[in-house]
């Protein structure tokens, strides 16, 4: 680039003309400590978040299947008592919550025996 200082100078008034003075003029010149300190807070908070996301983007090797960590901060992920299946449904997240069981396992053997489930009878499998 050709560092001839009328030519630099017509750039910078053709940039001034298009799009304003603060087009042109040094960044640091209105750069103070409160901006300063203000932008250091703002930088904590993003490394923070991204910290954060990074740790729960991270993955978990369960029986060879690669599952996000932040899934298992949902109840949903978890083991059925009966058959050891794992939730897969929204189905699912509702028979655990109420019966600690998968969908296909209420079907079977709690439909209709609630009161019986409830009072702690699990089939022998």
């Amino acid at each position: 680039m050709n560092d001839d200082p009328n030519r630099i100078a017509a750039i910078e008034k053709a940039i001034s003309k298009k799009y304003g003075a603060e087009a042109i003029q040094n960044p640091r010149q209105n750069w103070d400590e409160s901006k300063e300190k203000e932008y250091a807070i703002q930088m904590k908070e993003l490394y923070s978040k991204i910290s954060s996301n990074e740790e729960r983007s991270e993955k978990i090797d369960i029986d060879g299947l690669k599952v996000s960590k932040k899934l298992f901060n949902r109840e949903s992920l978890r083991n059925c008592s009966v058959c050891s299946a794992f939730s897969k449904k929204s189905m699912d997240d509702v028979c655990f919550i109420k019966f600690d069981c998968c969908s296909e396992c209420y079907i079977k053997f709690v439909e209709d025996r609630e009161e019986r489930w409830l009072n702690g009878w699990r089939p022998n499998t």
